[in-house]
């Protein structure tokens, strides 16, 4: 090691945030608000409260208050895994022949394996303290269904997962995780609800998308007495609770008075990045930071590089609320490449406004480089990385690479969202030269994007 920053930078406990950092309260143009799909006017509380928890629903529509108190329960909760370390990737930088320094958050030190688990214990704590039963969910990878499962069974709540049907084939013992947590799993679309039955009939032999598995999970919460829908990505209320990333990372640098050039995050529908960057994007926003701050999407899934910013569906059944965002229309079937969470039509209505001003940069990524950079990184860093957060890995060696080039010593950060010790499909596929790189066509995601609402 070069200098004296250690290989892992911790906070103490006395130095974990007690407070979530909401961004729109600093952002100068707010993002549009959800719409109701019937009257196209902003959904007030009182519609969203079929769907959602009360809590949450002040939570999704406070465009104002900059930050909001971790109860006590979930604060309690948080310690048993937070503070996650802010590594300083020595080997990686090494094996890159770089002057750049490069950092990453790791945040699968939890059983689920991922960042979720700081919005899945909020949610489930939030449903318990309104007297609920239970509560549904869709799950892509399956990373958010499984912290769903733990953070219900921490709170004695019944919880019913909805799993893109490609995921819980591709990926079972992240389903029997969730299993064993006790939630009840189900392959997404399914012929248990009427939206499944007809997205089957639209599009038979479908693997499925976040869209189709949002769609089943509403209508059964919002047809279940005792039981709200609660998301792990997209929602306003989730990149809030996720803040807790970037709160902790900017501490953490801080104690070596480091100043980030570049924050990069795999983006699918925007929760680790949008927690990731938000104290960061403040201080760019205030014009007290300068740096670039880059979303890695996959090029299967391209909404923020090729998809149109306009209201949309949620969900592929179109029954949510419309949301404005960079999308790729809500029927939009991703091919089923091996990063399940970031298979997701659209992205959130934070990081779109963000983009759309300017303030964010996106690119895309094929997956076989994507999983080349995984495993680099895993050889050279001693953790298998999970497929979503190896496009923030693949964009880190990009910029490193170009700071070799330059002579320029960068400070890079990027998030490590998860472990991929339960993808192992996807990198025998990779390992085994079978990997397809399936990138839509213009033409398909022209006549998808045809179909998006008529807005006035």
């Amino acid at each position: 090691m070069s200098n004296n920053i250690p290989y892992k930078i911790y906070l103490t406990e006395d130095e974990l945030p007690r407070a979530w950092y909401n961004l729109r309260a600093d952002m100068k143009n707010k993002p549009a608000p959800l719409l109701n799909p019937g009257t196209h006017q902003p959904m007030k509380a009182e519609e969203l409260a079929p769907v959602f928890c009360e809590e949450l629903i002040k939570q999704e529509l406070d465009n104002d208050t900059p930050y909001f108190e971790i109860p006590e329960e979930v604060f309690n909760f948080y310690k048993m895994y937070r503070p996650s370390p802010l590594v300083r990737a020595y080997y990686l930088e090494k094996a890159l022949d770089t002057p750049a320094h490069i950092y990453y958050k790791f945040e699968g030190n939890n059983t689920s394996g991922s960042h979720k688990l700081n919005s899945a214990i909020a949610q489930a704590y939030y449903a318990k303290k309104q007297g609920l039963k239970g509560v549904t969910t869709e799950t892509g990878a399956g990373q958010w269904g499984t912290a769903l499962s733990m953070a219900c069974a921490y709170f004695d709540l019944d919880c019913k997962v909805y799993m893109v049907k490609v995921s819980y084939e591709q990926k079972p013992f992240r389903r029997e995780v969730m299993r064993t947590y006790g939630a009840s799993v189900t392959p997404s679309p399914s012929t248990s609800t009427q939206i499944g039955k007809k997205i089957l009939e639209a599009h038979p032999g479908t693997t499925g998308s976040l869209g189709c598995a949002i769609s089943e999970a509403v209508e059964v919460a919002t047809s279940t007495p005792g039981y709200r829908y609660v998301l792990g990505s997209v929602l306003n209320q989730v990149l809030l609770h996720q803040s807790i990333i970037g709160l902790e990372t900017e501490a953490a640098l801080k104690k070596y008075d480091i100043k980030p050039d570049i924050i990069i995050g795999c983006a699918g529908g925007g929760s680790n990045l949008g927690g990731l960057i938000a104290p960061f994007m403040r201080d760019k926003i205030k014009g007290e930071l300068d740096c670039r701050i880059i979303a890695v999407e996959p090029a299967s899934c391209p909404s923020l590089t090729r998809g149109t910013y306009a209201y949309d569906f949620c969900d592929t059944g179109m029954v949510c609320p419309l949301a404005k965002m960079y999308t790729l229309g809500s029927n939009f079937i991703p091919s089923p490449n091996h990063a399940g969470g970031l298979r997701y039509h659209g992205m959130s209505s934070v990081l779109s406004q963000l983009r759309a001003d300017g303030l964010l940069e996106a690119t895309s990524a094929i997956q076989t480089d994507v999983f080349a950079a995984a495993e680099m990184f895993a050889r050279v860093e001693g953790t298998l990385p999970a497929p979503e957060s190896s496009h923030a890995i693949k964009a880190a060696v990009d910029e490193a690479i170009k700071c070799r080039e330059t002579g320029e010593a960068k400070n890079i950060v990027f998030g490590l969202t998860g472990t991929g010790y339960f993808d192992m499909v996807a990198y025998q596929a990779y390992n085994d030269g079978a990997m397809s790189d399936y990138i839509p066509t213009d033409d398909e995601i022209k006549a998808s994007v045809a179909t998006l609402p008529k807005i006035d």
